[in-house]
């Protein structure tokens, strides 16, 4: 997508853009058949995200760690459609113990999974290592989601992969997982991944560690993309960026954020607008069969060199499941 897509809103070949909302983007899909998935739903795009699928009559669980904040965003949901299938689980993220219990929680809801949208993160926080001794945004991000790979959504989207290969089975429906990166996977360390100083303080940079833990959002899929097309699984899984928009992601640098968004107001999405690429690509008949892509304003867009790079995207697989089994351990 072009800068003036960007800025003007025009479509691109999907049919969106920049301007397009999650509500526009999925209008007319009944998701009624679907059960879904949805970190950090509490709050910001994770939060219209799990209420436009659940306006599409998906079966959403928002997985999130401020219980509180979840429960009130699910009444704010089923106030406006009471009909909404929307549940709430615990989940946080830098603590593998917490993703290895949630992860038991909704198995024992006994239900399938058909859409894993590993949406949560932390953004530019200052150093700070997870329960797990792992630089946080790394282990948040990736692990913790294997947003990282290492404790959070990397370990979350493994511990789920049997449960989303029963379903993809039995129901013949194509399962979707969506990583949630960032252009900022363009800005990260010298040699894209920092392997041998993962957690150390030394050389630290909160923005370049973001953009470390946004590329490895987008190996992470490439890779686990890789695998399910060699073994025949009828899943897939795609990375986006969703925009420039204001939410609680940035609480760690609010003033630089409205300080910048002053100087480029013309790039800034509001939430609809923000949630409208992983809506797509969650729930568009359009991305059937597409996987291991990076998408803009629900659009593909090719990824940076690090970020096509199946070598690293390899490496960093490998390490991600020795640092899980290495945290793992007594």
């Amino acid at each position: 997508m072009s800068i003036f897509s960007l800025i003007t809103g025009r479509p691109g070949l999907s049919g969106f853009g920049s301007a397009s909302t999650a509500e526009q983007v999925t209008e007319g899909i009944d998701a009624s058949n679907l059960t879904a998935i949805v970190t950090g739903g509490a709050s910001g795009i994770g939060l219209e995200t799990v209420r436009v699928l659940a306006l599409r009559k998906a079966h959403v669980i928002i997985a999130a760690r401020n219980m509180e904040a979840a429960n009130a965003a699910k009444q704010l949901i089923l106030k406006d459609n009471e009909t909404a299938r929307v549940d709430v689980l615990k989940l946080d993220l830098s603590s593998m113990k917490s993703v290895r219990a949630f992860v038991d929680d909704f198995n024992a809801l006994d239900v399938p999974l058909n859409i894993l949208i590993n949406n949560a993160g932390v953004m530019f926080c200052p150093f700070q290592l997870s329960k797990d001794g792992i630089e946080m945004q790394f282990a948040t991000n990736h692990i913790g989601y294997i947003s990282l790979h290492f404790s959070g959504h990397f370990l979350l989207t493994n511990l789920l992969l049997e449960k989303m290969k029963n379903t993809a089975r039995s129901t013949g429906i194509e399962g979707r997982i969506v990583n949630l990166s960032s252009i900022a996977h363009n800005y990260t360390y010298e040699h894209g991944i920092r392997f041998d100083q993962i957690s150390d303080e030394s050389g630290y940079s909160d923005k370049r560690a973001y953009g470390q833990s946004k590329l490895a959002n987008i190996l992470h899929a490439n890779e686990l993309s890789r695998r399910f097309q060699e073994e025949g699984i009828n899943i897939t899984v795609n990375s986006v960026h969703p925009g420039l928009i204001m939410t609680p992601l940035m609480r760690y640098s609010e003033l630089l954020m409205r300080v910048l968004r002053v100087f480029t107001f013309y790039l800034w999405k509001n939430v609809p607008q923000g949630a409208s690429t992983t809506c797509y690509v969650a729930l568009h008949p359009n991305l059937k069969g597409v996987t291991g892509k990076y998408h803009l304003d629900c659009n593909e867009l090719e990824p940076s060199a690090f970020a096509r790079d199946t070598v690293l995207a390899k490496k960093l697989w490998d390490f991600s499941n020795k640092l899980v089994s290495s945290a793992a351990k007594p």
